[in-house]
């Protein structure tokens, strides 16, 4: 069986794998983007046991599929895609289905450091790793009925032919492949929203506009710059604030120059 390697590298790269090769980045957090995923061919995707949701276990990367669409848990953020290679869209989590949720930690396959300590036949701790707010707003996502867990999502197998430059970058592309080869009716409410929006909600990125994102010390360096702006929004209070600073400078040299004359005197 062919193996796919994904590595989350710091510079935007590629890597060998047999005999393809997939090509990585990480990417932002904005619908419509790449999220550092680049398939080479459609992924195996194998049911974890008892629950209606499958993953990629030769795929490096936390790769799901439920309910009709593509799942993945990257830096700490949930993303969605009707199709294996994106575009995606960032996923609140208060909005990731429940099925999603309750996957337990040995799927992960790129697990963050803040898994090691927790069961791994369990699901993560979100209400610990997101707070009280978060587990007040999806109150028994973490407790269910196995007996009445729904059926999976039949595999969307149309895609394997689409891969490399067969693979359909536009989203109206992609939806009109999806009506005429699969039609599954979501049962998330989530899901079906997502399946509802027009077309141009769902923009794929504009060919001349490079697919990889920066590498996360360029998304480190753009932070400081967003504040620094925001900064400036606030404030004129800013602008003021350091003419006052000025001000004071101004002050302390008036006050120091009678003091020298009159020892002068």
């Amino acid at each position: 069986m062919r193996q796919l390697i994904i590595g989350f590298c710091l510079v935007c790269g590629a890597v060998a794998s047999t005999p393809a090769q997939v090509s990585v980045g990480i990417g932002m957090s904005m619908p419509g983007l790449s999220i550092g995923i680049n398939l080479p061919f459609y992924p195996d995707l194998v049911r974890v046991p008892g629950y209606p949701v499958y993953y990629a276990p030769q795929v490096d990367a936390n790769f799901f599929f439920y309910d009709g669409m593509y799942w993945v848990f990257q830096d700490d953020n949930w993303y969605a895609s009707a199709w294996y290679n994106g575009p995606w869209d960032y996923v609140d989590p208060y909005y990731v289905p429940v099925f999603v949720l309750r996957v337990p930690v040995r799927y992960y396959r790129v697990q963050p450091p803040y898994f090691r300590d927790w069961r791994d036949d369990a699901p993560p701790r979100w209400g610990e790793h997101w707070g009280h707010d978060w587990a007040r707003g999806r109150p028994g996502w973490d407790q269910w009925n196995r007996r009445t867990a729904p059926p999976p999502a039949p595999l969307p197998n149309y895609q394997r032919p689409y891969s490399g430059e067969r693979y359909p970058q536009q989203v109206p592309q992609q939806r009109s492949l999806r009506e005429e080869h699969y039609r599954y009716e979501p049962r998330d409410p989530v899901v079906r929203q997502y399946q509802q929006r027009p077309p141009e909600l769902q923009r794929a990125p504009e060919p001349d506009r490079p697919r990889q994102a920066p590498y996360p010390d360029a998304t480190r360096r753009e932070q400081p710059e967003r504040l620094h702006g925001q900064g400036q929004g606030l404030g004129h209070d800013q602008g003021p604030g350091r003419e006052k600073n000025r001000g004071r400078e101004d002050d302390r040299d008036q006050e120091r120059r009678p003091l020298r004359s009159k020892d002068k005197d």
